[in-house]
């Protein structure tokens, strides 16, 4: 009967680690959860602040460590937006991955012109090993006829300016070209017609998957 009792009660943990393991992860409660290496200006009681500024639908600001203002511009289940400062935000999305989920982190500075790049991670914050996505290359940018004169438009461009948003509804990343925020008008009107306006990339559930141009 002993014997019984414990291979019960060995049961009984284990399908309650199996339900804390597929816990419903949120967007909300990556952002409140994330290690403080990730948002410096913010502590966890600022994060549930701005959070519950937002479900009352408050537009207080909270004051961060840099003596500025952030807040919660959008959220939902499965996202959301942080203006982070004047110059910076956060998308936080959380994706399908196998049977579990992980976490999705588009920054985006002004610098001068917006650029974003994305991260991934699973439920306890640490960095996914994976190769879920590749951020392009000017050569995956370049139109037909940016292929033509591929050397030229290279040398009018000295990297790369985009902005990315993940819309979870349809599960496509789009990355917006912002060069013309950063190059002079004659120099971009040289370019503008050699390089694709966005690139979007699907979640295929295992990795963003470049979708056609």
């Amino acid at each position: 009967m002993k014997r019984l009792i414990n291979i019960a009660v060995v049961m009984v943990m284990s399908l309650a680690g199996m339900q804390n393991a597929s816990a419903r992860l949120t967007a909300a409660g990556a952002f409140a959860d994330a290690p403080a290496p990730l948002f410096p200006l913010l502590d966890k009681n600022a994060r549930l602040d701005m959070i519950d500024y937002f479900n009352s639908g408050s537009a207080t600001p909270t004051q961060n460590a840099l003596q500025g203002k952030s807040r919660v511009t959008a959220l939902t289940p499965d996202d959301i937006k942080i203006a982070m400062t004047d110059a910076s935000s956060y998308q936080i999305s959380i994706l399908p991955y196998g049977n579990d989920s992980i976490i999705a982190v588009i920054q985006t500075v002004a610098a001068p012109a917006h650029d974003s790049h994305i991260s991934f991670y699973n439920r306890r914050w640490e960095k996914m090993s994976a190769p879920l996505f590749k951020a392009p290359d000017l050569d995956a940018w370049l139109t037909s006829d940016g292929d033509k004169d591929a050397s030229n438009v290279a040398a009018l461009i000295p990297f790369m300016l985009a902005k990315y948003d993940y819309d979870n509804a349809t599960a496509v990343l789009t990355l917006t070209n912002n060069l013309q925020e950063f190059l002079s008008p004659d120099v971009y009107k040289m370019v503008s017609a050699s390089i694709h306006p966005v690139l979007k990339y699907r979640w295929t559930g295992k990795m963003m998957e470049p979708m056609g141009k």
